[in-house]
Protein backbone atom coordinates (compact mmCIF):
# COMPACT_ATOMS: atom_id res chain seq x y z
CA UNK A 1 0.00 0.00 0.00
CA UNK A 2 1.24 3.50 -0.81
CA UNK A 3 0.99 6.27 1.78
CA UNK A 4 -2.66 7.28 1.95
CA UNK A 5 -2.70 10.87 0.72
CA UNK A 6 -5.87 11.96 2.51
CA UNK A 7 -5.22 10.43 5.91
CA UNK A 8 -8.00 10.08 8.47
CA UNK A 9 -8.61 13.62 9.71
CA UNK A 10 -12.18 14.27 10.85
CA UNK A 11 -12.86 16.39 7.76
CA UNK A 12 -11.78 13.50 5.52
CA UNK A 13 -14.00 11.03 7.32
CA UNK A 14 -16.95 13.45 7.11
CA UNK A 15 -16.49 13.46 3.37
CA UNK A 16 -16.21 9.70 3.11
CA UNK A 17 -19.18 9.14 5.42
CA UNK A 18 -21.38 11.09 3.00
CA UNK A 19 -20.98 8.29 0.47
CA UNK A 20 -23.78 5.78 -0.06
CA UNK A 21 -24.38 2.95 -2.49
CA UNK A 22 -26.82 5.22 -4.35
CA UNK A 23 -24.39 8.12 -4.87
CA UNK A 24 -21.19 6.09 -5.15
CA UNK A 25 -21.98 2.60 -6.47
CA UNK A 26 -25.10 2.95 -8.63
CA UNK A 27 -23.33 1.25 -11.54
CA UNK A 28 -22.93 -1.91 -9.42
CA UNK A 29 -26.44 -2.14 -7.95
CA UNK A 30 -28.06 -4.00 -10.90
CA UNK A 31 -25.52 -6.80 -10.35
CA UNK A 32 -26.46 -7.35 -6.71
CA UNK A 33 -28.99 -9.79 -5.33
CA UNK A 34 -29.83 -11.38 -1.98
CA UNK A 35 -27.58 -14.18 -0.84
CA UNK A 36 -24.39 -13.08 -2.57
CA UNK A 37 -21.09 -13.02 -0.71
CA UNK A 38 -19.39 -9.65 -1.19
CA UNK A 39 -15.93 -8.32 -0.44
CA UNK A 40 -15.68 -4.55 0.07
CA UNK A 41 -12.02 -3.61 -0.35
CA UNK A 42 -10.90 -0.34 1.24
CA UNK A 43 -14.25 0.08 2.94
CA UNK A 44 -13.31 3.30 4.75
CA UNK A 45 -15.89 4.46 7.30
CA UNK A 46 -18.42 1.87 6.14
CA UNK A 47 -21.41 3.81 4.83
CA UNK A 48 -21.29 2.19 1.38
CA UNK A 49 -20.61 -1.16 3.04
CA UNK A 50 -23.77 -0.90 5.12
CA UNK A 51 -25.89 -0.22 2.04
CA UNK A 52 -24.35 -3.09 0.08
CA UNK A 53 -24.88 -5.45 3.02
CA UNK A 54 -28.58 -4.59 3.13
CA UNK A 55 -28.93 -5.46 -0.56
CA UNK A 56 -27.13 -8.81 -0.48
CA UNK A 57 -28.55 -9.99 2.85
CA UNK A 58 -28.71 -12.73 3.98
CA UNK A 59 -25.41 -13.04 2.11
CA UNK A 60 -22.28 -12.20 4.04
CA UNK A 61 -20.15 -9.10 3.47
CA UNK A 62 -16.46 -8.96 4.32
CA UNK A 63 -15.19 -5.39 4.70
CA UNK A 64 -11.45 -4.81 4.64
CA UNK A 65 -9.15 -1.83 4.99
CA UNK A 66 -5.48 -1.45 5.78
CA UNK A 67 -6.28 0.86 8.72
CA UNK A 68 -7.56 -0.74 11.92
CA UNK A 69 -8.61 2.74 13.07
CA UNK A 70 -10.97 3.33 10.18
CA UNK A 71 -12.26 -0.25 10.37
CA UNK A 72 -13.39 0.45 13.94
CA UNK A 73 -15.38 3.43 12.65
CA UNK A 74 -16.85 1.29 9.88
CA UNK A 75 -17.94 -1.32 12.37
CA UNK A 76 -19.71 1.34 14.42
CA UNK A 77 -21.40 2.81 11.34
CA UNK A 78 -22.68 -0.58 10.21
CA UNK A 79 -23.99 -1.37 13.69
CA UNK A 80 -25.73 2.02 13.91
CA UNK A 81 -27.38 1.29 10.56
CA UNK A 82 -28.84 -1.87 12.07
CA UNK A 83 -26.99 -4.11 9.61
CA UNK A 84 -25.71 -7.57 10.49
CA UNK A 85 -23.71 -10.15 8.57
CA UNK A 86 -20.61 -7.97 8.05
CA UNK A 87 -17.12 -9.14 8.99
CA UNK A 88 -14.31 -6.57 9.35
CA UNK A 89 -10.68 -7.44 8.73
CA UNK A 90 -7.37 -5.64 8.15
CA UNK A 91 -5.99 -6.60 4.74
CA UNK A 92 -3.68 -5.45 1.96
CA UNK A 93 -5.33 -5.29 -1.47
CA UNK A 94 -2.07 -6.45 -3.09
CA UNK A 95 -2.24 -9.77 -1.23
CA UNK A 96 -5.79 -10.48 -0.07
CA UNK A 97 -5.88 -13.17 2.64
CA UNK A 98 -8.62 -15.24 1.02
CA UNK A 99 -8.64 -18.40 -1.11
CA UNK A 100 -9.36 -18.29 -4.83
CA UNK A 101 -13.04 -18.02 -5.79
CA UNK A 102 -14.24 -16.83 -2.36
CA UNK A 103 -16.75 -14.10 -3.30
CA UNK A 104 -19.52 -13.41 -5.79
CA UNK A 105 -18.80 -9.67 -5.85
CA UNK A 106 -15.59 -7.77 -5.13
CA UNK A 107 -15.95 -3.98 -4.82
CA UNK A 108 -13.47 -1.12 -4.40
CA UNK A 109 -14.47 2.55 -4.25
CA UNK A 110 -11.74 5.23 -4.53
CA UNK A 111 -9.04 2.69 -3.70
CA UNK A 112 -6.97 1.97 -6.81
CA UNK A 113 -5.86 5.60 -7.14
CA UNK A 114 -3.96 5.22 -3.85
CA UNK A 115 -2.27 1.83 -4.16
CA UNK A 116 1.30 1.08 -5.19
CA UNK A 117 0.34 -1.43 -7.89
CA UNK A 118 -3.25 -1.14 -9.16
CA UNK A 119 -2.78 -3.95 -11.70
CA UNK A 120 -1.71 -6.36 -8.96
CA UNK A 121 -4.62 -5.14 -6.84
CA UNK A 122 -7.04 -5.97 -9.65
CA UNK A 123 -5.39 -9.36 -10.14
CA UNK A 124 -6.08 -10.08 -6.47
CA UNK A 125 -9.66 -8.85 -6.73
CA UNK A 126 -10.14 -11.13 -9.75
CA UNK A 127 -8.46 -14.09 -8.02
CA UNK A 128 -10.81 -14.06 -5.03
CA UNK A 129 -13.91 -13.58 -7.21
CA UNK A 130 -15.81 -16.70 -8.26
CA UNK A 131 -16.11 -17.56 -11.96
CA UNK A 132 -18.93 -15.49 -13.41
CA UNK A 133 -18.76 -13.08 -10.48
CA UNK A 134 -18.32 -9.34 -10.66
CA UNK A 135 -15.34 -7.14 -9.85
CA UNK A 136 -16.33 -3.46 -9.52
CA UNK A 137 -14.06 -0.44 -9.21
CA UNK A 138 -14.75 3.28 -9.19
CA UNK A 139 -12.11 6.01 -8.99
CA UNK A 140 -12.05 9.75 -9.49
CA UNK A 141 -9.99 11.59 -12.09
CA UNK A 142 -8.57 14.79 -10.65
CA UNK A 143 -7.43 16.26 -13.97
CA UNK A 144 -11.03 16.06 -15.18
CA UNK A 145 -12.51 17.96 -12.22
CA UNK A 146 -14.11 21.19 -13.38
CA UNK A 147 -15.67 24.17 -11.64
CA UNK A 148 -17.06 27.65 -11.98
CA UNK A 149 -16.24 30.44 -11.44
CA UNK A 150 -12.52 30.41 -12.14
CA UNK A 151 -10.72 30.59 -8.78
CA UNK A 152 -6.92 30.53 -9.16
CA UNK A 153 -6.47 28.96 -5.74
CA UNK A 154 -8.47 25.91 -6.86
CA UNK A 155 -6.10 25.43 -9.77
CA UNK A 156 -3.25 25.59 -7.27
CA UNK A 157 -5.05 23.09 -5.03
CA UNK A 158 -5.47 20.62 -7.89
CA UNK A 159 -1.83 20.94 -8.94
CA UNK A 160 -0.68 20.53 -5.34
CA UNK A 161 -2.87 17.48 -4.87
CA UNK A 162 -1.28 15.87 -7.93
CA UNK A 163 2.22 16.49 -6.57
CA UNK A 164 1.45 15.06 -3.15
CA UNK A 165 -0.51 12.06 -4.43
CA UNK A 166 2.16 11.07 -6.93
CA UNK A 167 4.90 11.50 -4.34
CA UNK A 168 2.94 8.93 -2.31
CA UNK A 169 2.92 6.48 -5.21
CA UNK A 170 -0.69 7.16 -6.17
CA UNK A 171 -2.33 8.05 -9.49
CA UNK A 172 -4.80 10.97 -9.41
CA UNK A 173 -6.01 10.15 -12.95
CA UNK A 174 -7.02 6.62 -11.96
CA UNK A 175 -10.55 6.98 -13.30
CA UNK A 176 -9.46 7.04 -16.92
CA UNK A 177 -6.99 4.18 -16.39
CA UNK A 178 -9.28 1.58 -14.83
CA UNK A 179 -9.99 -0.21 -18.10
CA UNK A 180 -6.33 -0.44 -19.10
CA UNK A 181 -5.34 -1.64 -15.64
CA UNK A 182 -8.08 -4.30 -15.70
CA UNK A 183 -6.98 -5.57 -19.11
CA UNK A 184 -3.40 -5.78 -17.86
CA UNK A 185 -4.71 -7.76 -14.86
CA UNK A 186 -6.23 -10.38 -17.16
CA UNK A 187 -9.85 -9.32 -17.46
CA UNK A 188 -11.36 -9.96 -20.88
CA UNK A 189 -15.05 -9.24 -20.23
CA UNK A 190 -15.30 -5.60 -19.21
CA UNK A 191 -17.72 -2.72 -19.23
CA UNK A 192 -16.57 0.83 -18.53
CA UNK A 193 -18.37 4.07 -17.84
CA UNK A 194 -18.29 7.27 -15.89
CA UNK A 195 -20.40 9.24 -13.46
CA UNK A 196 -20.14 12.49 -11.54
CA UNK A 197 -20.79 14.12 -8.24
CA UNK A 198 -21.87 17.73 -8.59
CA UNK A 199 -22.00 20.42 -5.90
CA UNK A 200 -23.94 23.57 -6.71
CA UNK A 201 -26.63 24.41 -4.15
CA UNK A 202 -25.82 26.67 -1.22
CA UNK A 203 -25.77 23.67 1.10
CA UNK A 204 -23.63 21.55 -1.24
CA UNK A 205 -21.09 24.32 -1.80
CA UNK A 206 -20.82 25.02 1.91
CA UNK A 207 -20.21 21.33 2.60
CA UNK A 208 -17.77 20.57 -0.26
CA UNK A 209 -15.91 23.88 -0.16
CA UNK A 210 -15.80 24.02 3.63
CA UNK A 211 -14.57 20.44 3.83
CA UNK A 212 -11.68 21.11 1.42
CA UNK A 213 -10.88 24.44 3.04
CA UNK A 214 -10.29 22.48 6.25
CA UNK A 215 -8.54 19.49 4.67
CA UNK A 216 -5.96 21.58 2.83
CA UNK A 217 -4.74 23.15 6.07
CA UNK A 218 -5.36 20.47 8.70
CA UNK A 219 -5.41 16.96 7.19
CA UNK A 220 -2.59 14.63 6.18
CA UNK A 221 -2.21 16.22 2.76
CA UNK A 222 -1.24 19.52 4.41
CA UNK A 223 1.50 17.92 6.48
CA UNK A 224 2.82 16.00 3.48
CA UNK A 225 2.87 19.11 1.28
CA UNK A 226 4.82 21.12 3.87
CA UNK A 227 7.23 18.31 4.80
CA UNK A 228 8.15 17.72 1.15
CA UNK A 229 8.57 21.39 0.32
CA UNK A 230 5.65 21.55 -2.11
CA UNK A 231 3.95 24.40 -0.19
CA UNK A 232 4.27 26.36 3.04
CA UNK A 233 1.57 27.09 5.58
CA UNK A 234 0.85 30.52 4.10
CA UNK A 235 0.25 28.93 0.71
CA UNK A 236 -2.10 26.38 2.22
CA UNK A 237 -4.05 29.13 4.00
CA UNK A 238 -4.32 31.02 0.70
CA UNK A 239 -5.73 27.94 -1.02
CA UNK A 240 -8.14 27.41 1.88
CA UNK A 241 -9.40 30.99 1.52
CA UNK A 242 -9.94 30.32 -2.19
CA UNK A 243 -12.11 27.36 -1.35
CA UNK A 244 -14.12 29.49 1.07
CA UNK A 245 -14.55 32.18 -1.57
CA UNK A 246 -15.77 29.61 -4.09
CA UNK A 247 -18.22 28.14 -1.56
CA UNK A 248 -19.69 31.57 -0.82
CA UNK A 249 -20.35 32.36 -4.51
CA UNK A 250 -23.99 31.66 -5.43
CA UNK A 251 -22.86 30.92 -8.98
CA UNK A 252 -20.44 28.26 -7.76
CA UNK A 253 -20.55 24.82 -9.39
CA UNK A 254 -18.12 21.89 -9.05
CA UNK A 255 -18.18 18.54 -10.85
CA UNK A 256 -16.14 15.47 -9.90
CA UNK A 257 -15.67 12.88 -12.64
CA UNK A 258 -15.30 9.16 -11.82
CA UNK A 259 -14.36 6.23 -14.01
CA UNK A 260 -16.34 3.06 -13.34
CA UNK A 261 -15.47 -0.52 -14.21
CA UNK A 262 -17.30 -3.84 -14.09
CA UNK A 263 -15.29 -6.96 -14.88
CA UNK A 264 -16.33 -10.61 -15.00
CA UNK A 265 -14.05 -13.05 -13.25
Amino acid sequence: MSTYTHGFHAAVLRSHSWRTAANSAAYLLPELKPGQELLDVGCGPGTITADLAKIVAPGRVTAVDYSAEVLAQAERAVAEAGVSGVVFEVADIHALPYPDDSFDVVHAHQVLQHVADPVQALREMRRVCRPGGVVAARDSDYAAFTWFPAVPELDDWNALYHRVARSNGGEPEAGRMLRSWARAAGFTELSSGSATWCYASDEERAWWGGMWAERITDSAIAGQAVERGFADRDELRRISEGWQRWAADPDGWFSVLHGELLGRA
